[in-house]
């Protein structure tokens, strides 16, 4: 199983680490957009994109499934 979370973890884009380490510390999609200078609708899409990767149904099933296995 260890393969499949590695190969999760590289299928990120740059982007979409950096909004999963954000979303890691709780902050919102307005916040993510200010930190990293993208619109929030550039954001959401890096969102949805990580729980379609990840498989899970929201973000906080992302955080969880990021931090239980090590990826952030």
């Amino acid at each position: 199983m260890q393969l499949l979370y590695t190969t999760q973890l590289k299928n990120l884009s740059d982007c979409e680490m950096e909004v999963l380490k954000l979303m890691v510390e709780g902050q919102s999609n307005p916040e993510i957009a200010g930190v990293l200078y993208l619109s929030p609708n550039t954001v959401k899409t890096h969102v949805r994109s990580i729980l379609n990767k990840f498989g899970v149904d929201n973000r906080v099933q992302a955080v969880v499934f990021a931090l239980r296995r090590g990826l952030v």
